[in-house]
């Protein structure tokens, strides 16, 4: 467990910190984090600010002046990542929604308010669904044994069983709300008291039951009281949301019931369930000014011993034995140092016998440890149900031993620097922190907890997180944390061999995940920085592929079951001639017919397939080159099988519109150059395809691909550049400090290899990587650019027609990568 990076303010000065004012921090499924400070002076109050960033970008912070009236007391993202909900201490919540699918705008169309009463918790309703991860299985060839879907229930379901999208709130008076988020727009907002005699609620937190049901803990913040809980129902009765609620069985803390220590712990300072969708577990701490102790109850069933008299009366009564809900104590921790935050793991790791003992045995902790942080400023990982030390981080330079107790260590003058939120990754690989100072500290925090494994085991488990991620569809940033440059190969290879034992039709659906999964693990590497470039190509080729195939339209509605694009590809797949003009006789050429408009718009898109024919033939003789990418295309028949296809769509198209065809500089006026290139690709395609016997291209082959730059000239293409982001560069043991809104100096990364064509001077001509447009060395036109491959592209479409929208209607929301957009600032020369 170390440090990754701090990030910190501009100097403030000492007297505008707020102690008494609580932060909030939260961390989406999309890696990105949302978090308040306890800032004041007199002409600025940033309680009320709402700070986004991207953990790949920490110092490029959006703050959303939130309109709250009253500091942020709650942030919560969804279960996709897109949608925060923000509340403040006078009762109003806001949600918040990316404007144009970008991640530094949002807007706020709808909200609910409770007038005068803080929010003290907030919480989405449940979607119902819930995964489980099986350590024991994570050998299994099968990601559905892996990563099983657990029967749960949403909290309130549309007509047709679609989960209702809402919210739920407990307010300090005791009072929930919930609202509800209609298909049109409208919002349903009703108010209810959690029981009939309102008490103080200082603390509360909300969890979900696979029934469909919400579970609300709440505590007044004395020990002396009991903690309460709640079942609420939620309805819709006549267009009107109704809620009902029942209560549940309540608990004293174990440490307020021994005399000897009533009074030493006065207060519950936090509460928690231990994970959202398990309402039967609970995290309870109770402190003093100096020391706190944590303790981790369970509900269960429990036996009723009931009289003989009553089972002589009633046989029935003797045969199944009445049961009670009860708490009971899971474990206790001794006395600690006062507890300052608290965090939570969110991977939803199986918790049954065999699965905690495969992980014990092979040392894979994810989700089983929770965050303790304290006022000293270290911060203890401990386990869920035991309550056991896993790993220990100190902030300050001189840490203490393990054995010594931190009741009698001396106390330091003023509060030591300690974290005042925190919140663990969705894979528990990476937990983030504010402190005092409003800095936000970056942790990793390895699999293992610290423990030295073999290279095997190390790989085997980043390896099932990272198929988590393939099929949640989270952002695996945090695991790349962890990534050394030696594990990239071996890493890559292993993640392809599980891609491949899968189903066809999941094999389709992960196609491009797994491509940008591989792609990010390459960049880590310095001697796989051109993998990089090469599988961002193939995603590029994909997206480009798919999308002119879609617009190729059949002749007569009531056609046979294939789809022209379905036809070309078997029809380009059978006939391996190496004459483009008699491939082109086989196909229905009516079903290419397209408007003349549409055409002219795609001729960049076109452009580019055929530049990227002509690149990888010219590129066959010196394909050893590790300097030079597309080398892996050259024995990807998959690929050059799409190439191939859309070299004949592009030929027939020419016929109809010849302006569209890809424009070639050759040194003769009579020469056919997509003849020539359809040949020596078909030639090359036959070479490794995967129905026939798989060749080294012959020595014909190679002499007339030397031949090509002097017919032709070869192209520059314009790779993706190399990305500015933190994680190829972050040093083990060596954390980096960063200060918010000033873009770091950093060392050279991994990956800053001076690679053909690979590296852009400041004040070149940039590219739209997706529309494959020129945008000038000081682009005008607003731009956004991915947080994770750095591909830009402009925020306005050029062109209206309906084949150019279909195109951008592939990443209007995420890059073809999946990373999210990032509005750029206007650069002046």
């Amino acid at each position: 467990m170390d440090l990754a990076y701090i990030c910190e303010w501009e100097k403030w000065p000492k007297s505008t910190h707020c102690p008494s004012v609580p932060l909030a921090c939260t961390w989406s499924c999309r890696n990105l984090i949302a978090f308040t400070t306890d800032l004041r002076s007199d002409d600025q109050d940033l309680t009320r600010v709402i700070h986004i960033l991207d953990t790949e970008h920490p110092w490029d912070v959006h703050s959303i002046c939130s309109g709250h009236s009253e500091a942020v007391t709650c942030l919560e993202w969804d279960q996709s990542g897109s949608r925060l909900l923000s509340a403040d201490a006078d009762g109003q919540i806001k949600c918040w929604s990316m404007a144009d699918h970008l991640a530094n705008s949002w807007e706020s169309p709808v909200g609910s308010l409770v007038e005068g009463d803080p929010i003290v918790a907030l919480s989405w309703l449940h979607n119902g669904v819930k995964l489980a991860l099986h350590v024991e299985k994570s050998g299994a060839s099968s990601f559905g044994e892996k990563f099983s879907r657990v029967k749960f229930s949403p909290s309130l379901t549309l007509f047709g069983g679609k989960p209702m999208e809402g919210w739920i709130a407990v307010t300090v008076s005791g009072l929930v709300t919930v609202s509800l988020l209609k298909p049109s727009g409208q919002v349903l907002t009703s108010t209810e008291s959690l029981c009939r005699l309102r008490g103080r609620v200082a603390l509360a937190d909300i969890a979900f039951t696979g029934g469909g049901n919400i579970v609300v803990a709440t505590a007044d913040g004395s020990s002396a009281s009991p903690v309460q809980f709640y079942k609420v129902c939620v309805s819709v009765v006549n267009e009107k949301c109704r809620i009902d609620t029942e209560i549940l069985p309540s608990l004293f803390m174990r440490c307020t019931t021994d005399l000897n220590r009533r009074d030493r712990l006065p207060a519950i300072t936090h509460l928690k369930f231990l994970a959202r969708d398990m309402s039967e577990q609970v995290l309870l701490c109770a402190s003093s000014q100096a020391s706190s102790v944590v303790e981790c109850w369970s509900l269960r069933k429990e036996g009723l011993p009931v009289n003989n008299i009553f089972q002589q009366l009633s046989p029935a009564v003797g045969d199944k034995q009445p049961t009670i809900l009860k708490w009971r104590i899971l474990s206790a921790t001794n006395d600690l140092d006062r507890v300052s935050a608290v965090a939570l793991p969110k991977l939803p790791i199986s918790l049954t016998n065999t699965d905690l003992k495969v992980a014990s045995d092979t040392q894979f902790y994810p989700g089983l440890g929770l965050a303790l942080a304290f006022h000293d400023g270290s911060v203890h990982i401990v386990h869920r149900l035991s309550l056991q030390t896993m790993a220990i981080f100190y902030s300050s330079a001189a840490p203490r031993s393990v054995d010594e107790p931190a009741i009698k260590r001396p106390r330091t003058t003023g509060p030591a620097v300690h974290f005042k939120a925190m919140q663990l990754s969705w894979t528990s690989l990476a937990l983030v922190g504010i402190d005092n100072h409003g800095r936000l500290s970056m942790l990793r925090i390895s699999p293992s907890m610290g423990h030295s494994l073999d290279a095997g085991l190390a790989l085997r488990h980043l390896l099932f997180l990272l198929e988590y991620c393939m099929v949640t569809g989270y952002d695996w940033w945090d695991i790349l944390l962890h990534v050394q440059p030696s594990m990239v190969q071996s890493l890559v290879e292993k993640l392809h061999e599980e891609y491949t034992r899968q189903k066809a039709e999941l094999q389709q659906v992960l196609s491009t995940r797994i491509l940008a999964m591989k792609a990010s693990l390459c960049k880590l590497s310095p001697c796989a920085v051109t993998r990089v470039c090469e599988y961002h190509a193939k995603l590029f080729l994909i997206a480009a592929s798919s999308t002119l195939k879609s617009l190729l339209r059949p002749h007569v509605l009531n056609t046979p079951d294939k789809s022209p694009g379905d036809r070309l590809t078997e029809v380009c797949a059978k006939i391996t001639d190496v004459d483009i003009d008699k491939v082109m006789i086989n196909l229905k050429t009516e079903e290419f017919v397209l408007d003349m408009n549409t055409l002219q718009a795609l001729q960049q898109l076109l452009q580019w397939v055929g530049d990227f024919v002509l690149y990888l033939l010219a590129s066959l003789p010196n394909q050893g080159s590790p300097l030079r990418p597309g080398h892996s295309f050259l024995r990807d028949g998959a690929s050059l099988g799409a190439l191939r296809e859309l070299m004949v769509v592009i030929r027939i198209w020419g016929l109809l519109k010849p302006s569209c065809l890809p424009v070639y500089t050759a040194t003769s006026d009579t020469q056919d150059s997509m003849s020539l290139l359809f040949r020596l690709l078909t030639k090359l395609w036959i070479c490794c395809r995967d129905e026939g016997p798989t060749s080294e291209p012959d020595e014909a082959l190679v002499d007339e691909c030397c031949l090509l730059p002097s017919q032709l000239l070869i192209p520059s293409l314009d790779w993706l550049p190399v990305s500015d982001g933190l994680v190829s560069r972050l040093q083990p043991k060596q954390p980096l400090r960063l200060h918010f809104g000033k873009p770091p100096a950093l060392p050279g990364s991994a990956t800053s290899l001076q690679l053909d064509g690979l590296i852009r001077a400041p004040g070149q001509p940039k590219m739209d990587h997706l529309r494959r447009l020129h945008l000038g060395a000081y682009p005008t036109e607003a731009c956004k650019a991915c947080t994770r491959c750095g591909c830009v592209t402009m925020l306005k479409s050029p062109n209206k027609t309906t084949a150019v929208k279909q195109w951008e209607q592939r990443w209007i929301k995420n890059c073809l990568c999946g990373g999210l957009w990032w509005r750029m600032p206007l650069s002046y020369p």
